[in-house]
């Protein structure tokens, strides 16, 4: 059976940059001790051990698909960025 090392959840890396920042997403992912002994990092997307081919889709499933929604902010951070300019006059008409 598999163990749960670490868990990171669904966030958006952010980098300043001259003119802003850029937002890179990151998905939720955990990282696992394989039954052969292999650290592995597993997302919704890669559910496999490349050393053994173990398929690890059941704590995938349980451990990142169903969680709970989280809020607002973390999911979108740049609805709350304090720098955020809500000027409607560089928009075009």
């Amino acid at each position: 059976m598999a163990k749960v090392v670490e868990r990171e959840h669904a966030h958006y890396d952010v980098q300043e940059v001259e003119f802003g920042k850029v937002y890179q997403w990151r998905p939720n992912s955990i990282l696992i001790e394989c039954e052969c002994g292999e650290m592995v990092t597993l997302t919704a997307s890669k559910l496999l051990c490349e050393e053994c081919g173990a398929e690890h889709t059941k704590i995938v499933r349980e451990d990142l698909i169903d969680r709970r929604l989280r809020g607002d902010e973390e999911v979108h951070p740049w609805r709350y960025s304090e720098d955020r300019e809500d000027d409607d006059s560089v928009l075009p008409h």
